[in-house]
C-alpha cells in the first residue's frame, strides 16, 4: 500500500495563503483598501482550491458515489471560508479598530506610529487566533451543516 498523496492546501506553505486577508487586515491602517481587498481574493482563491481539491480526492476515492464528492466540496468550502477567511479577518479588523482607536485616546504617540503598532498587534494576534476560531467553526459545523450529511469532524476525504 503506497503512501497516500500529500495535501498541498494543508501540509505545505501554501497553506499560508490562507493567512492574506489576516495579514491585510493588519495592515489595513498603511495601505491604500485595494490592498486590503486583494488580500481576500488570495485568501478566497485559497479556499475555492482547496475545496476543488477535496473534490477531486472524494471522485478519485468514491468515484461511484458523487454525494461523497459534494459533501467534500461543500463541508471543505464553507469550513475553510469561515475558519480562514470570514471570522479572522472580521477579528483582526476589529482588534486594529479598536486598538488604533484606543492608541489615539489614550498616548500621545504621532499617527504613524500608532498605525505601526495597530498593524503590529494584528500581526501577532494571527497565531493566537488560529486555534481558537478552528476549534469554534469545527464545533459549529459539526452542530448545524455536517448533521445534515451525517459526517462529524473533517470531510470523508480530507486525509
Amino acid at each position: 500500500m503506497g503512501a497516500a498523496e500529500p495535501d498541498v492546501y494543508r501540509d505545505t506553505w501554501v497553506r499560508y495563503l490562507g493567512y492574506a486577508n489576516e495579514v491585510g487586515e493588519s495592515f489595513r491602517a498603511l495601505v491604500p483598501v485595494p490592498v486590503v481587498w486583494a488580500s481576500y481574493g488570495v485568501a478566497t482563491a485559497y479556499v475555492t482550491a482547496d475545496a476543488i481539491d477535496k473534490g477531486r480526492r472524494a471522485a478519485t476515492a468514491h468515484a461511484q458515489d458523487p454525494t461523497r464528492v459534494g459533501v467534500a466540496v461543500v463541508d471543505t468550502f464553507v469550513w475553510q471560508g469561515l475558519a480562514s477567511v470570514a471570522i479572522p479577518g472580521f477579528t483582526i479588523n476589529r482588534l486594529c479598530a479598536a486598538s488604533l482607536a484606543l492608541l489615539g485616546t489614550l498616548t500621545r504617540w504621532p499617527l504613524p506610529l500608532r498605525r505601526w503598532a495597530t498593524t503590529a498587534l494584528g500581526l501577532a494576534a494571527i497565531p493566537l487566533i488560529i486555534t481558537p476560531i478552528d476549534r469554534t467553526v469545527d464545533f459549529l459545523m459539526d452542530s448545524s451543516l455536517r448533521k445534515l450529511y451525517g459526517t462529524p469532524g473533517e470531510p470523508p476525504t480530507a486525509h
